[in-house]
């Protein structure tokens, strides 16, 4: 049997937490860092904190650098735990803009292209957001992490080379549009593991006849762990510095 997993939030007592044995830590990401950025903070933290060089920590399902929200972090023996959580549904809120697009599908890239939004309404998101419920092909990102023959395809992207973008399976549980204000909507969903938020403002553009690229996101829900219980990164780094 696998061990229950231990979750540490906010309002858990943390100063007698053994990070070497290990736990999973909740934690915000805030705007314009990478997951690699909140992880390479706390393991320095912790690293100091036991006087140690090396010190184990991961995470679980990354945040581009322009989204906020939650991580699952990993420490010390719970890094070998990190696959137990891959496949967990997610929950997104944030911002789409329509009528233009980004290299990078969202505001790390210039704005691009100009296309008509007059015709987009509250009626016709409700009827295009169905096709994308249930499971379908999502193309993937070009400015992405995923590899083609090795190689990340944002490396190639960047060193202009042209190539064929991988399409995977994705799946849409639920969607919702509020606060239309053209050229923005916003929205709250839930789907399943590696679906690409950018892509889906993508693809929502373009089957409304329009361009559409992510203008904000921020996750808000792991399975059933939210970012209402979760650690700043101030906040959490102190706790650590103060723990027996």
């Amino acid at each position: 049997m696998i061990p229950e997993l231990k979750i540490i939030s906010k309002t858990d007592e943390t100063s007698s937490i053994d990070y070497k044995d290990g736990c999973v830590l909740l934690v915000d990401k805030p705007l314009e860092w990478t997951s690699f950025d909140v992880v390479n903070k706390i393991r320095g933290v912790l690293r100091h904190r036991y006087q140690q060089k090396k010190f184990k920590v991961g995470h679980n399902g990354t945040l581009d650098p322009m989204a906020t929200g939650l991580l699952m972090i990993f420490t010390g023996k719970y890094t070998k735990r990190i696959p137990e959580f891959e496949r967990r549904d997610k929950r997104y809120t944030g911002t789409i803009k329509f009528g233009c697009t980004t290299n990078t599908l969202d505001r790390e890239g210039a704005e691009k292209g100009q296309a008509p939004i007059d015709h987009i309404t509250s009626a016709l998101l409700d009827d295009t957001k169905a096709q994308f419920i249930g499971e379908s092909l999502q193309e993937i990102p070009i400015f992405s992490a995923n590899k083609i023959k090795g190689k990340a395809m944002y490396k190639m992207a960047r060193q202009g080379q042209v190539f064929k973008p991988k399409v995977k399976t994705v799946v849409f549980n639920e969607i919702a549009f509020s606060n239309l204000k053209l050229p923005f909507v916003d929205f709250d969903l839930e789907c399943g593991t590696g679906t690409y938020i950018r892509a889906f403002a993508r693809d929502l553009g373009q089957k409304m006849d329009s361009l559409a690229y992510l203008y904000s996101l921020r996750r808000t829900q792991i399975a059933n762990f939210s970012v209402e219980n979760a650690f700043s990164i101030e906040d959490i780094c102190q706790r650590i510095r103060e723990s027996k």
